[in-house]
């Protein structure tokens, strides 16, 4: 135990254990359109988010501290974070970063009235900041990036201060998917991350948080030990881990309580009137020049973003929080006889990108729950610690709209559903019917596999079914299905020169994994059972 885990265990007043989970995901992007939907979005997110939040970590784990929070990394955002063209890309958008914030900084003439955020004087004065801000984030990309994600996030599981949790290969909706394909990416998923990090997760967060009965025996197979779902899944009862049907896989649930107190749209902290407001942009240089001001504030009406509010705001929100924390633990203690859990659970881009000001929020977070004598810790130390109760029937579930299946198997996305069942079929017929010898590396049916996985994520039927660039989701599903359809036609029809240079084609712009092998494939099995049905409206 280092002298910080030390020194905080006997600062340690209140009941129970508190849990902070973050979810980082981004659906592949490179090579797939820049803006309005595209790259931008990745690099907005890694300069906003993953910059100031890994460096926080790091700076904890300088200071010795260990178990702070429990990380989730998606393989598909991984591989962004590692691939050689996003590094230059997004060094790149650093830069112009820099210049949009200097033009900001010398504009001769707002569009806006005085004292509005579009003002001449506000723009001007955003842009100062902006180019600060900017300076320090190239300064932290060019210090601890250029070799890659890896490089950043190996040396905090190795020091202890987060638990990584893994997840499967391009973030498919598992209930959905043939138990083949669904097994492949779990396993291939985890062998991912143990190379890039050299530890394979015994956690998982599933796509969604997204779960169907029979799912929990595909992770105890896989090796995992626990994973998170939504508070609803273990109906609201989510002060302890429970494991689930006959496995010792235990299900974390998110306490919803304590969440929302920060991710509600209608009452969570990045909606008060002193942090920026996400969307209101001034369209001549990209920055967001404004505060929040008001729910019902009008954009054209709201207020310049003030750097000097911003300490107060977070310092009574993270005041709040704790004391939220520290409420739950108390009476959940009390009703249970024991001690209990209580879990956070939030996406890692809320952080930054969503709210400007959350990395602050973590930043003067996590020191002020030990100060508060509040026990924090990972959900593998919550399960060894003994936060585990009587095994759960978990029923059909995620953490999306209605807590059930709707955004991703709903009406509004019946030929998504329909699309992703037809490209798993059709990979897996190929697989089971190429050629190519069973001890042979074989990179058309790598491909092959590459392309229907990024056909399947489930960021398409949540665009779709959000109504957020809904055209750009349906055509990245139907363009990676087109790929691997005529890399499978040209094979079937025997060109194996033709099927090859396709194959090599789309791996240029689609070229994460390297380590797929779709050999590992499991086969079929005679009388294997069709996925359940959904069973949801």
């Amino acid at each position: 135990m280092s002298a910080a885990a030390a020194d905080r265990d006997r600062q340690v007043s209140e009941p129970g254990m508190f849990a902070l989970v973050i979810h980082s995901h981004l659906p592949w992007l490179a090579n797939h359109g820049r803006w309005p939907v595209g790259e931008e979005w990745l690099y907005q997110s890694w300069s906003a988010t993953y910059l100031p939040v890994f460096a926080t970590l790091r700076r904890l784990a300088e200071r010795g501290h260990q178990g702070v929070l429990t990380l989730g990394i998606t393989p598909v955002l991984a591989a962004q974070l590692d691939d050689p063209h996003c590094l230059t890309g997004m060094h790149h958008w650093l830069g112009d970063w820099q210049l949009r914030a200097h033009e900001a900084a010398m504009i001769d003439a707002g569009g806006g009235a005085p004292g509005t955020a579009s003002s001449t004087e506000s723009l001007r004065a955003l842009g100062g900041y902006e180019h600060r801000q900017a300076a320090a984030a190239l300064a932290e990309f060019e210090a601890h990036w250029l070799r890659g994600g890896s490089a950043v996030i190996r040396p905090l599981v190795e020091s202890g201060v987060i638990e990584l949790l893994g997840g499967p290969l391009a973030h498919p909706f598992q209930p959905l998917l043939d138990p083949r394909m669904r097994q492949f990416g779990i396993e291939e998923g985890l062998e991912d991350a143990k190379l890039r990090w050299g530890v394979r997760p015994t956690g998982l967060w599933a796509p969604e948080c997204a779960f169907t009965p029979g799912m929990q025996d595909a992770y105890a197979a896989a090796g995992v030990t626990h994973f998170m779902v939504d508070g609803p899944s273990l109906r609201g009862d989510t002060t302890l881990g429970r494991p689930v049907g006959e496995t010792d896989v235990v299900a974390f649930g998110r306490d919803l309580t304590v969440s929302y107190r920060v991710w509600s749209p209608k009452s969570g902290y990045p909606g008060a009137g002193a942090y920026r407001d996400f969307h209101t942009y001034d369209h001549d240089t990209g920055l967001k020049p404004a505060r929040v001001t008001g729910r019902t504030v009008e954009p054209a009406d709201k207020r310049p973003y003030d750097p000097a509010r911003i300490d107060a705001a977070l310092d009574r929100d993270v005041a709040d929080f704790v004391g939220a924390v520290r409420e739950r633990l108390r009476s959940e203690s009390a009703r249970l006889g024991r001690d209990a859990l209580v879990v956070a659970a939030f996406d890692t881009e809320l952080f930054g990108h969503w709210w400007h000001e959350g990395p602050g929020f973590l930043e003067k977070l996590l020191p002020a729950l030990a100060a508060a004598g509040i026990r924090t810790g990972t959900l593998d130390q919550a399960r060894r610690a003994g936060y585990v109760g009587e095994p759960v029937a978990l029923p059909a579930s995620s953490w999306g709209s209605g807590k059930d299946w709707r955004v991703w198997a709903g009406d509004q996305v019946a030929d998504l559903v329909a699309l992703n069942d037809e490209v798993v079929s059709e990979a897996l017929d190929f697989l089971d019917t190429r050629e190519a010898a069973a001890t042979e590396r074989d990179r058309v049916a790598d491909q092959v596999v590459r392309e229907a996985l990024l056909a399947i994520s489930s960021d398409w039927a949540f665009m779709v079914s959000k109504d957020t660039a809904a055209g750009y989701a349906r055509d990245r599903a139907h363009k990676h299905a087109h790929a691997m359809r005529e890399i499978i036609a040209a094979a079937r029809a025997g060109d194996r020169r033709r099927a090859a240079r396709l194959a090599a084609g789309w791996h240029h712009a689609d070229g994460l994994f390297p380590a797929l092998d779709a050999r590992r494939m499991p086969a079929a099995a005679p009388g294997n059972a069709d996925y359940p049905d959904a069973g949801q409206e």
